[in-house]
């Protein structure tokens, strides 16, 4: 009885399956054809969302290609800016739970005999150049994390000593020049908000030096002598550039401040397309003075690159879950047993990426202050950025 019973409710089953029959209806003019509700269910989200989103990808390659073709005819193409929706959906990807899920992933050890395959495969996709590096054999790195954390060798970039202010990295050189308000490019016609990237100043008691008098402007409060002048570079490093970055100058590192944020890709499409990108973006900003004044380092957070280490700083930890969007922390160097804070020799050794991203300088400096550069360049560790 029992397995008549199953026979049974497997038939129904089974008829369950089967394409739902078409329902008929007569009107006055002609017949129509009506599926049960039931097959609107087999409407699915997921495909919907995909087909939506591959049509909106492939439309904005077919915008970049077009713009492309539009310089390659010497034409100024104004930057489309990303609309606020299309920025709010972006920071709904939970690019920091991905970030952290890819560092982990790349501190597991690989096997001996895949370490060659997967890192010739990354170094034939970005075009990294392994004859720079301090050890060439494959074998030698335990994990994706050491083989982005490469080191190079000694020779491989001469630090240029004619020059007062040299690249911290290898990278493209995205914008650089004087800062003329509280508004600083990211990429031609693109801004960001200086006080927005560098947070509000900190108590004159913490500050390397006051500035002399009290000025509305933000901009004005971070030239601090008579006769200078701000200034900036950016340059952002691509997933096959060398990841350490090293100080580019002689200075002193006195203030030190973490602004956990998204994790958006900052590379020059979408410097080019989202607005105060390097605003909404985790980041670590380093202050302190120069010979010239104010100085500061930022390195810029990206997508899979939520890992930033300093190697003088044990407390600084990015991208944590303890630490939310929106808020930062401050740290100073400065001690009642050092006074001074963190002394930093030019070319010295000061942090890393565990992918590419972007570097940040804004300094002061006396008017007479160029830079030997040109926007879209590629420049390595050690060449000059300007110099006096």
């Amino acid at each position: 009885m029992r397995p008549h019973c199953e026979d049974v409710v497997l038939s129904h089953f089974l008829q369950s399956l089967r394409k739902p029959s078409l329902r008929t209806f007569s009107t006055n003019t002609r017949k129509v054809h009506t599926a049960p509700a039931r097959s609107l269910s087999l409407l699915r989200p997921l495909p919907i969302l995909v087909a939506t989103g591959g049509g909106y990808a492939g439309y904005r390659q077919y915008e970049k290609y077009r713009e492309r073709e539009l310089e390659k005819l010497g034409l100024d193409v104004p930057p489309k800016l990303a609309g606020h929706w299309e920025v709010a959906l972006y920071k709904s990807v939970p690019t920091r739970l991905l970030s952290r899920a890819w560092g982990r992933l790349n501190q597991v050890e690989l096997p001996h005999w895949l370490r060659r395959p997967v890192y010739s495969l990354y170094i034939w996709t970005f075009g990294v150049n392994m004859k720079e590096a301090a050890v060439e054999d494959l074998h030698h790195y335990r994990n994706l994390s050491e083989f982005f954390r490469r080191k190079l060798k000694p020779q491989a970039r001469p630090v240029c000593g004619l020059h007062s202010v040299i690249s911290p990295s290898d990278g493209k050189i995205l914008n650089f020049g004087q800062v003329k308000n509280c508004e600083v490019e990211q990429v031609k016609g693109v801004t960001y908000s200086l006080e927005s990237f560098l947070g509000p100043r900190t108590p004159a008691e913490d500050l390397p030096f006051p500035p002399a008098v009290r000025h509305s402007s933000f901009r004005s409060q971070l030239v601090t002598r008579e006769g200078n002048e701000l200034y900036h570079c950016v340059i952002y490093l691509a997933p096959g550039d060398y990841h350490c970055f090293h100080s580019p100058t002689d200075w002193t590192v006195a203030h030190r401040r973490h602004f956990p944020g998204s994790l958006m890709s900052v590379n020059p499409g979408m410097a080019r397309w989202i607005k105060e990108l390097f605003c909404h973006n985790e980041r670590v900003v380093l202050t302190g003075d120069w010979k010239h004044g104010f100085f500061s380092l930022t390195a810029v957070g990206a997508t899979n690159v939520g890992s930033i280490r300093i190697y003088f700083d044990r407390d600084l930890h990015t991208n944590s879950p303890r630490y939310s969007k929106g808020s930062y922390n401050d740290f100073s160097f400065v001690t009642h047993a050092n006074k001074e804070g963190i002394p930093m020799r030019k070319g010295e050794h000061l942090g890393e990426f565990n992918l590419g991203s972007t570097i940040v300088l804004i300094f002061e400096a006396p008017k007479d202050f160029n830079f030997s550069l040109q926007a879209g360049q590629k420049i390595r560790f050690g060449e000059a950025l300007g110099s006096l």
